[in-house]
Order: C-alpha cells, then structure tokens, then sequence
C-alpha cells in the first residue's frame, strides 16, 4: 500500500535522521559532561599544587643552592604533614623513581599508585600527568602527578589521589537522565511523527479510493467534507469539484448524444419518406417531384452542417495545426457577411452591416475565422424572430480588434449565460441543433489569443463579440496551433 510505503520512507528517511541527531547531541551532552566532571577533579588538584608551590616561593625558597634545595624538600614534607584536606585527598612526595617519600595520611601503600601518571608526567609539556584506576578494595580514584618545578632535596614530584565515588555517582545520575529524556524524545518524535504521517496517509488513502471509484464511472461518489483548510482539504474540495464537473460533463455528454440522435433522426426520416415518394414518381415534372428534392437537399445539407460541426468539434479537442497568415479582419467579415446574406434574407430578417474604411489586420486562419463569423451569424439566424434585424460591427479599441453579431431574437436566460460556451450545452429554449457551435468558436479565438463575449437579454436578444489582438510585425509565432 502506498500509505505503509510513505511511513515506511519516514521512517528510514526523517526518523532516522531525527535519531541520529538525538544521539548525536546525547553524545555531546554525556562528552561535555565527563570533560567538566573528571576535568573539574582535575582542575580542583591541579590548583591546589599551584597554591603549595606559591607557598614555598612566598616563604623565599625560590633559589639553586643546595641549602635552599633541602629547604624546600623541608618545606614540601611539612606540607604534606599539616594538609588539612586529608578526607579529600591523599597528599604524596615521590622521588625521581617516583616511589613514595611521604603522604598525608603516614601509610606508604603502594595501592594508590599504579605508576601510570607519574610516567605521563615525566614525558607531557607541562610535567603534569592523571590516571583514574581501581584499587584493590574496587573504589575508582583519580591520581595527578605534577612534576616540582625546583630543586627540592630528593623530591621529584607531589602526586594527590581523590576517590571518585561522588563524581561516578553524580555521572551516573547524569547518564540514567539522559538515556531517560534521550528515550523519552525518542518516543514523542515517534508518536508525533507517526500520528503527522497518518493524519496525511489516511486521507490520501481516502482520496486514491475515490479517485478510483471516478476512475471505474461511480462518478457520484464524494469524498468527506473537511474544514482544514490545508493542503489536503483542498485536494479533497478539487476532487469533489472534478467528480461533479465530470458529472455534469457525462450528463451533458449523454443529452447531446440523444439530441443529435434525435437531430440525425429527423432528416433521415424526412429523406426515407421523399425518397419512398419519388420511387412511385414517373414524372419529373410532377409537383412532388420537385418539392421532395427540395426536401432532400435541404435535410442533406442539414446533415452534412451537423457532421461539420461535430468534427470540428472533435479536431479542436485533438489539437489542430492552423495556417495563419495576416488578414484583414474587415475583408474577412465582409466575405462572410456576403456568404450568409442571401439567407438572412430568405428567413425573412433584415441585416445591417457597415463596412468600416480601414483594414484591421490580425494573425489568424483565412477557414477557422471564416468559420467563427458563419457558426455565429448561424446561430444569430436560427434564434432571431421573422421581421428581426441580425447586426455586424466591427471596431478597432486601443490594440485589438472586435466584431459583434447583434440579434433581436428569443435571448438567453441569465442562469444559461456562463454555460453556452460549454461542449454539449444547451439551453432551454435551445433550437434544433448540436450544441456545440459556441464551443467551437471559443476554441477557435482563445487560440488566436482572443477572447468571446456574450451579452444577452432574454426576449430582447443577444450579442456576441469576437476580440482579437492587432497584428504587429514579429508576432508571427504566436498562436500557431491549437
């Protein structure tokens, strides 16, 4: 499943990382940790030789004669002698072998010594060396050997050694805190992490299961309403809006295909009858003879119009390449207004049209114009009433150029005016027709980087406008195809 996938890649991706990156600090904190603990001992040790042996230099036994030699070496025993931190540490002398001359204690064990720092001290810079080991009774202690920076008799180096039973202790207590928040940080980018995925993999799951259902034609189905306004419930929101313009397209789609079987039907029909007619008619001459061609011919050129507009149609969906050259949209519009004339007038309507003086040049195809000025003067005849006027204007504002076919005919009704331009619309006072002519033409202009228009009152007419951009030179590469 994909969800099991996205969780999974959550896992091995932004979980590990985040692990990594809770280990790494974790290390830095018990690192930082150990340093200033054990370092703390040694830096408390380490100060208290610096004091010893400002001490003996204050008390003038800085020098190098032999006297002031044994001086010091007196000095640094009685030290040793009347340390006062003895529940501390234990306060040692040790000769250049490093075996013990004197402690602070009196006992002269070897225990507390396993030679290890003193060696440090002899080979580091500043002749200062630390070992932490177990004696024989299992306590940890810290050993500091410092080498004495003078002559001192016998006396080589002073060595300190302090239990660290408080400073582990105090470790452990800092080590079990961290693995317990490292735990506990653990588990809540875990449950947080888990529970951010999931509320995005459910309902994804949810959307790929609806998506499917569309998919398969249950074109009903919707998905939940959600109010978060996220990513996610805007998908939802535009798969439900899919679901319902595909919807409305497949009703729409289904009402065309019975309308033009109904518009296919009737002039088969009507051509079958004259046809049946004209078989039992000897006589070329006869009335019916002549009336039943006129018939045929209309209804085949009825026929052959419906055909046209549907491969029309089905070429503009497919992607056409268009032939476009520089025209003049005002020869162009009279070449049309001239083609569609004589039926204006045999419908029994009036045309007014007046030619504007200049040319409007525009980048377009010579038949696709041709065919966006015939589908809407077509259409401005079959919805305009006998005795009405049919309109052509052209104007030329600022940088493009319109044409507007004006008719006085039955109008279209204001909840029908955003959807005429949709594939298989038809509105409800609808003529006989494919339902597609506006379409076409839509395509035709968007694609020649226009626009369409219409306005229209109901009762009183509508009016449709063509916009097109004014032709510069070097605009030839634009609208090539659609």
């Amino acid at each position: 499943m994909r969800g099991s996938s996205i969780i999974h890649r959550w896992v091995r991706g932004s979980l590990l990382i985040m692990v990594l990156v809770l280990v790494a600090a974790e290390a830095i904190f018990l690192y930082t940790s150990y340093r200033d603990l054990y370092g703390g001992v040694q830096r408390a040790i380490e100060s208290r030789f610096s004091t010893i042996a400002g001490r003996l230099q204050a008390t003038g036994t800085a020098g190098d004669s032999l006297e002031t030699s044994e001086s010091r070496g007196q000095a640094l025993r009685r030290t040793v002698e009347q340390f006062d931190e003895k529940d501390k540490f234990e306060f040692m002398l040790l000769d250049a072998r490093g075996v013990i001359l004197s402690t602070s204690s009196g006992t002269m064990t070897q225990e507390l010594s396993n030679g290890a720092d003193f060696a440090q001290a002899l080979t580091s810079a500043d002749g200062t060396g630390r070992a932490i080991f177990t004696t024989g009774q299992g306590e940890r202690v810290m050993a500091v050997t410092t080498l004495v920076p003078y002559t001192a008799g016998n006396i080589a180096a002073m060595r300190m050694v302090t239990s660290l039973t408080q400073v582990d202790r105090q470790w452990g207590q800092y080590l079990l805190i961290s693995v317990g928040t490292g735990v506990l940080a653990f588990l809540l980018m875990l449950w947080s992490g888990l529970f951010f995925v999931r509320s995005i993999v459910r309902p994804l799951g949810e959307v790929e299961a609806t998506a499917t259902r569309i998919a398969r034609g249950d074109l009903a189905t919707r998905l939940p309403d959600t109010r978060h306004n996220d990513e996610i419930g805007r998908l939802c929101h535009t798969i439900n809006q899919m679901a319902e313009d595909l919807a409305e397209t497949e009703r729409l789609k289904n009402e065309f295909i019975s309308s033009v079987s109904h518009e296919l039907r009737t002039p088969l029909t009507s051509i079958k009858g004259w046809v049946e007619t004209i078989k039992n008619i000897n006589d070329p001459g006869d009335e019916n003879y002549r009336r039943g061609l006129a018939v045929i011919g209309t209804e085949t050129d009825r026929l052959y119009t419906m055909v046209e507009e549907l491969l029309d149609f089905s070429r503009m969906q497919n992607g056409i390449q268009m032939q476009c050259q520089v025209l003049d949209l005002v020869a162009e519009a009279t070449d049309a207004a001239l083609f569609v004339e004589a039926r204006i007038r045999q419908e029994g309507l009036e045309f007014v049209y007046e030619e504007p003086p200049d040319p409007y040049p525009v980048w377009a195809d010579p038949a696709r114009l041709r065919q966006v000025f015939v589908n809407l003067f077509d259409n401005a005849i079959k919805y305009s009433t006998p005795g009405g006027t049919i309109f052509l204007t052209l104007t030329r504002p600022a940088d493009t150029v319109t044409a507007a076919i004006r008719d006085q005919g039955r109008g279209i009704a204001p909840e029908d005016l955003d959807k005429v331009k949709q594939k298989f619309f038809k509105a409800r006072n609808a003529v006989r027709g494919s339902g597609i002519g506006l379409a076409v033409v839509d395509e035709i202009v968007h694609a020649l980087g226009g626009q369409v228009e219409i306005t229209s009152t109901l009762g009183q007419g509508t009016t449709v406008s063509v916009t097109l951009p004014v032709y510069h030179p070097g605009q030839e590469h634009l609208h090539d195809t659609i």
